[in-house]
């Protein structure tokens, strides 16, 4: 029954109930008190339960034994009480007989030291002898659950490169790279021309020659960077694909997934995705407020809600990685362990933050962690519960949201009228190099996408490889390297398209090109940068509302410029419905163009209070708000909301019904 109920709901991709769970660890427990937890899990409102994770060791307790007694009682007493279960593969976490046997099979970093036993991801993913392993672990597994009824859907190892571990510098990677380079160029001197080596004599006689680009002098060429990036992309995609290929033989019709992290572009997650049935992603909205760019102010304001933009960024990005299908699979509960700061939540915003995840599709959210830990590394990252079993305060929250779930019933998610182009690649080029220690690509496409939502507008996060012939506006922060026939996609656009700096300004190979910067975008622009330069943050130029810090071009064009600061040098340029930003815009200018695309179109545009952010699903209006005091949004016009007031407290979540 659990396996048709699932599959009912997996159809329609998000229209049908949101979808309640938690990750629980059964080996973490004493056995008696399992048959307790998952009544509580069912009167809590949850339904979907991921386990295994973490426990290679557990399952093999020595190298060819196998131990599934434990796990078979856990599954099934799980199932006997209505749960179903998300089953992961354990390869996060290799045992110690593995390490043992094979030391080199351990990452190494970038300063050349090994990545050692004694936590997690320990692992290199270009070792054979691991990948080996980590297919063999998988086939166990899968043969063992692969068909049972409970076993609803798979979850691939656990988040890829936490703890920066995509990179390794081992000598597994370091073969590896040399076949990779081998396939990409066919030759030497094909790669000696690409890298532009002749500078500073690096060029090479033989692909046995290269080494991965750590432990120079200097800098490494950055076009060795960009290619050791895109290897080491290349190489968790292939290993995910491994694990993938046998769940799909052992366990027909399950979904398969991988839960993705916050602010994280290590790997390129769209290549990941197409081998995914649903994206999943980690929510952790207060630890990344904390860890990231923001302002002290913004820190102040949001110190127990997180970002209004935060989780909704994510959203709209994993949704995008994975043909519209994404959850949430672990949802901050309650305070965490691994940020600098880790304060509790607001009173209501674990219920918001899961609302939240509904207005923008998800199928699923799941709280880490049903208990909290008494032990080892996370045992200050709180749960559903206490470690003494006393329920937590999300407890609370989780039966809050299941009542309102029951209230407004299933929600169907609309494409968005607004898509912003991001880009893994357009990452680690601005990380190669930056030109300035501020130019953060991801502070750059947050801002931009921040400033639509402040507006009240609806987005879609894609990639450069989607249609984008179905949307209103298009705004693309940044884009170094224009993929194959994206210029020509968008002169075949006739909305509006904001296009960012640094767009176009490098060739494939992380160098400049010919014709200068934006490259291939020059005729569609039809306008040339002739110079760039950095500027500290406290540096500015003056613009008519506006100020430019960071970054700033110097354009050559017979435009008129449609902004320009005070000593006349235009910042924006509009060529037909295509408008180019030479500058870093600050919140002002993204304001200022916001309103101006919009009104070209005939988006409507609201202006929302401090701290309140809205959403649409084809059916109700959500309005969130992240602000510490209370809000009357009753200007909306929409009368009385079917769920909360107009009069929103802090971390309140308010919803009304449109036709």
């Amino acid at each position: 029954m659990a396996l048709t109920l699932w599959r009912r709901w997996t159809t329609h991709g998000g229209d049908a109930l949101l979808k309640l769970g938690c990750c629980y660890f059964p080996e973490h427990w004493p056995e008696e008190m399992w048959a307790n937890d998952a009544r509580r899990m069912r009167e809590m409102g949850l339904s979907l339960v991921r386990i295994g994770e973490f426990a290679w060791s557990r399952i093999e307790p020595n190298p060819g034994q196998f131990d599934w007694g434990w796990l078979d009682r856990a599954i099934d007493t799980l199932a006997d009480a209505g749960m179903d279960v998300m089953l992961c593969t354990p390869t996060a976490t290799p045992p110690k007989c593995l390490v043992d046997q094979m030391p080199d099979m351990v990452a190494i970093d970038e300063k050349g030291r090994p990545r050692s036993f004694g936590s997690r991801r320990h692992y290199c993913f270009s070792h054979q002898g691991y990948r080996a392993q980590s297919r063999r672990i998988t086939c166990a597994v899968a043969e063992r659950y692969g068909e049972h009824p409970a076993i609803v859907a798979w979850q691939t190892d656990n988040e890829y490169g936490c703890h920066d571990t995509v990179l390794s510098f081992s000598e597994a990677a370091a073969v590896a790279f040399r076949e990779w380079c081998k396939t990409r160029y066919g030759t030497i001197e094909a790669l000696n021309t690409a890298w532009g080596n002749v500078f500073w004599s690096m060029e090479y006689r033989s692909f046995d020659e290269i080494d991965p680009p750590h432990l120079t002098v200097t800098e490494a060429n950055p076009s060795h960077w960009l290619d050791y990036r895109r290897f080491a992309s290349d190489e968790v995609v292939s290993f995910n694909a491994e694990q993938v290929a046998i769940l799909r033989e052992h366990s027909p019709g399950r979904d398969v997934t991988h839960n993705f992290m916050g602010f994280f572009t290590e790997f390129d997650h769209y290549d990941v995705g197409a081998d995914l049935d649903v994206a999943t992603w980690d929510s952790y909205p207060l630890g990344f407020l904390e860890q990231f760019w923001f302002s002290d102010e913004e820190k102040r304001a949001y110190f127990r809600q997180g970002h209004p933009d935060i989780a909704a960024f994510h959203h709209d990005l994993y949704r995008g990685c994975s043909d519209g299908r994404w959850g949430i699979i672990e949802q901050q509960p309650g305070p965490v362990n691994w940020a600098r700061f880790n304060p509790a939540p607001l009173d209501g915003m674990v219920a918001l933050w899961t609302l939240e995840a509904m207005a923008h599709g998800a199928e699923f959210v799941s709280y880490f962690r049903w208990r909290q830990a008494p032990f080892a590394q996370e045992q200050m990252h709180a749960g559903l519960l206490r470690p003494d079993s006393a329920d937590a305060p999300a407890a609370d929250e989780a039966r809050l949201v299941r009542d309102v779930i029951g209230q407004i019933g299933e929600q169907t998610h609309t494409q968005a009228k607004v898509a912003l182009v991001f880009s893994y690649e357009a990452a680690w080029v601005c990380g190669i190099q930056p030109q300035g220690q501020s130019f953060r690509y991801l502070e750059l496409v947050y801002e931009w996408y921040s400033a639509l939502r402040r507006r009240g507008l609806d987005v879609d996060i894609v990639s450069a490889g989607v249609a984008l012939d179905g949307y209103s506006a298009v705004f693309i922060p940044t884009l170094p390297i224009v993929p194959d026939g994206f210029a020509e996609k968008l002169g075949a656009l006739t909305c509006p398209v904001l296009i960012g700096p640094r767009s176009g300004s490098k060739s494939a190979s992380l160098t400049i090109p010919d014709n200068l910067a934006p490259g291939a975008l020059e005729d569609l622009l039809d306008l040339k940068v002739t110079r760039v330069e950095s500027l500290r943050n406290n540096i500015s130029y003056i613009g008519n509302g506006f100020s430019v810090s960071r970054w700033l071009e110097e354009v050559l064009t017979e435009q008129a410029p449609e902004f320009a600061i005070n000593d006349g040098r235009g910042v924006v340029f509009v060529n037909g419905n295509l408008r180019y930003c030479a500058v870093w815009p600050d919140r002002s200018l993204l304001d200022l163009l916001v309103e101006r695309i919009a009104g070209k179109v005939g988006l409507d545009l609201l202006t929302l209070p401090e701290g309140i952010r809205i959403r649409r699903s084809a059916s109700h209006l959500f309005a969130f708000n992240y602000s510490a005091h209370a809000v009357d949004v009753s200007g909306f016009g929409l009368g009385e909301p079917v769920v909360g007031s107009a009069q929103m407290a802090p971390a309140a979540t308010s919803i009304w019904t449109i036709a």
